[in-house]
């Protein structure tokens, strides 16, 4: 099947091999796939509501594959799985595991000798992680879920509204998030911080 998707501003575009992994074939929109998204996050958000995960858990290869896998599993046969090709962003496919692998070692690092407040921890997590970009889709959304574990498992924190208490249109946010995003690629992480807590 063949859909005809048209991306907004920072989507990473899925390819036509991506594009046959679809668990549903109804769908034939972008608007119906992203609902059927949503709904398989938020499972997935209460899955991590449900459990009680430990620093040595969350920081592995496996238990980043496994959050990808409850997000993504009811609408990609592929989720959980690393991507196979290149992107219009993140490192080369073939060093993925490699970047993740230095990424949980620096957060270990960064948490047992606390070099950063938690906050700044979780969001410097999330940050390396959109920045590997080691799926092929929903890499934003998965790491912002991995640092509202981080922050809540590991610290005892509350989770980051991501902008959800500003007024904007979603439009708005997002383009707001993805400045933020830049700012922290070019070595600024403290807007990236503030809107997490916004």
């Amino acid at each position: 099947m063949e859909l005809g998707f048209t991306y907004s501003f920072g989507q990473t575009p899925i390819s036509h091999e991506e594009r046959e992994g679809l668990c549903i074939q109804t769908i034939s929109t972008r608007g119906e796939l992203d609902e059927f998204e949503q709904e398989n996050i938020q499972s997935a958000v209460e899955w991590t509501l449900k459990q009680k995960f430990t620093k040595e858990k969350i920081l592995t290869i496996d238990f980043i594959k496994t959050v990808h896998k409850q997000m993504f599993n009811q609408v990609w046969k592929w989720a959980g799985t690393f991507r196979t090709s290149n992107k219009n962003l993140g490192v080369d496919k073939s060093r993925i595991i490699e970047e993740l692998k230095i990424l949980l070692d620096d957060c270990q690092y960064w948490i047992e000798h606390r070099t950063y407040p938690p906050d700044e921890i979780a969001i410097r997590f999330k940050h390396r992680m959109v920045s590997i970009h080691p799926f092929p889709n929903g890499n934003g959304r998965h790491s912002r879920l991995c640092s509202d574990i981080v922050i809540s498992h590991v610290f005892n924190e509350r989770v980051f509204s991501w902008g959800a208490l500003h007024l904007a249109s979603t439009v708005e946010s997002r383009q707001h998030y993805l400045n933020t995003i830049r700012k922290a690629d070019e070595g600024d992480i403290e807007p990236l911080l503030r809107f997490a807590r916004s």
